[in-house]
């Protein structure tokens, strides 16, 4: 602000004196302010640092991540199978919940997300301990399962 009034008088004195001069130094205020406005809506915006481009690098190595988890599923006739099932899954292996499915007739499907190896020793150790509380229907591995089968799937409770 003060730089501005000091181009402002310089500018005045000049205009008194040499008229070519003026122009300049009134040139050169207008360029000031204008620099200035723009610093302001620059600001505003995201701006492209190293910073911003590692966060976007870990979403996309996630979502990527995401995109090559293997899908385990378990579907039972009966809830208390289901959550014996769900449980023993969860224990079993590092894998994690991506919800559960009720059918109707009494069916109930559980799903779990992990790396392919987990997921199989997850829904390996669920069908078991399912098997001693009720009936176990069926049960699947997706080891890459498309990006799109995202949308069917029910979200975590």
């Amino acid at each position: 602000m003060a730089e501005n009034k000091e181009l402002q008088n310089v500018a005045d004195t000049l205009n008194d004196e040499n008229p070519v001069e003026a122009a300049d130094a009134k040139k050169n205020v207008t360029a000031s302010k204008g620099k200035k406005a723009g610093a302001a809506k620059k600001s505003n915006q995201v701006q492209d640092t190293p910073v911003n481009r590692t966060t976007e690098t870990v979403m996309n190595k996630e979502e990527k991540r995401m995109e090559l988890q293997a899908l385990g599923m378990i579907e039972t006739r009966g809830l208390i199978a289901s959550v014996e099932a769900a449980d023993a899954m969860l224990k079993a292996a590092n894998v994690v919940l991506v919800g559960t499915e009720k059918i109707g007739s009494g069916l109930v499907s559980v799903m779990v997300r992990g790396d392919v190896g987990a997921v199989k020793a997850a829904v390996e150790a669920g069908s078991a301990s399912a098997a001693r509380l009720g009936e176990v229907i069926a049960v699947h591995v997706i080891p890459r399962p498309h990006g799109d089968v995202e949308k069917i799937l029910p979200q975590a409770k």
